[in-house]
């Protein structure tokens, strides 16, 4: 994989908000973190995370990494 390549590994935020009725604001208010990274890793733009921030995320969503994250094909 080059530099200039995307990764592979997809964000299900979006799908795990929508399960949760919970927005985007409401989240970010929960974990502390701006909408703004927040709605980075959302739309999978992001080239990496915090162990703490992915942490709150899951406390806040009472979910997993493995549910937030997926590496596809």
């Amino acid at each position: 994989m080059g530099a200039t390549e995307p990764h592979r590994v997809r964000c299900h935020l979006e799908d795990l908000l929508v399960a949760r009725t919970m927005t985007l604001v409401d989240l970010a208010d929960a974990v502390g973190i701006t909408v703004a990274n927040l709605s980075i890793l959302k739309n999978d733009r992001a080239k990496a995370i915090r162990f703490t921030t992915m942490t709150a995320i899951c406390d806040v969503l009472d979910c997993t990494p493995g549910d937030l994250f997926s590496v596809v094909d």
